[in-house]
């Protein structure tokens, strides 16, 4: 029995000594080849923009934003976006804001009667139309005065500009001068020979939505009962439930 438990016990000094080794041996591997996926990873400091400390705002300050200090009437008109886009505001606007209803001092150089005579951009035309519906409530019944199903609109000409176009700064901001950490290459395809410059939007406001070409540019009653659609229509649906209770 002693020999044999001496047998047993060597037996087992050996493995844990194989084990060991080889264990020790598979760490170094496995450490070799973490190193080498490591060399491999993006870190963090190489993603994005920023090329400063991640970990610490010490030092770290966003670019200057710097608007343009041109008075209105001395600055140089800046070039549209795309067509029919609504201009930036080339100047100062320090004493405009904010724009109320009864207080804008924009219009006072913007106004179409005066525009030419400051040098300024006129309000173009649409800016001088009604597009709010008129719709219908007696105190009990509500209807309303156009089809959205038929892409009926309402469109009126008015001759002061219209309340929704107020608030010029909505739509118009000043252009900052800071530089871009990314630089922008969109370059606008003008419809239009004056369409930098110039708004024609005006001239098209009329024209029937071809929403869908070659065919009805309006919902139809086959739309509204999903009548084409591949899930089935509305009614063919309701009558398979129905069949169902029974």
């Amino acid at each position: 029995m002693k020999l044999i438990s001496k047998v047993t016990l060597g037996l087992a000094t050996a493995t844990l000594l194989f084990v060991g080794c080889g264990g020790d041996s598979s760490a170094k591997a496995s450490g070799a080849s973490s190193k080498a996926t490591a060399k491999a990873t993006i870190t963090e400091e190489s993603l994005g923009l920023r090329k400063t400390d991640l970990y610490t705002e010490a030092g770290t300050s966003a670019s200057k934003t710097e608007y343009r200090t041109a008075g209105a009437g001395s600055s140089d008109r800046i070039q549209r976006a795309f067509q029919d886009a609504p201009p930036m505001i080339p100047h100062d606007v320090s004493g405009f804001l904010p724009i109320t209803k009864g207080n804008n001092a924009c219009i006072g150089c913007h106004a179409p009667e005066v525009a030419p005579a400051m040098g300024a951009t006129p309000l173009p035309a649409s800016h001088f139309l009604d597009m709010r519906p008129k719709h219908n409530f007696d105190g009990k019944m509500f209807t309303k005065s156009i089809d959205n199903y038929k892409n009926e609109t309402s469109v009126k000409k008015i001759d002061h500009l219209s309340t929704a176009r107020f608030n010029c700064s909505q739509c118009h901001a000043p252009q900052s001068q800071g530089n871009l950490a990314v630089e922008n290459t969109f370059e606008a395809n003008y419809v239009k020979a004056d369409g930098a410059s110039r708004s024609h939007w005006d001239e098209v406001i009329y024209d029937e939505l071809d929403t869908v070409i070659g065919g009805d540019s309006f919902v139809t009653p086959a739309d509204i009962a999903n009548k084409n659609s591949a899930a089935g229509s509305i009614k063919a649906a309701e009558a398979k439930a129905g069949a169902g209770k029974h």
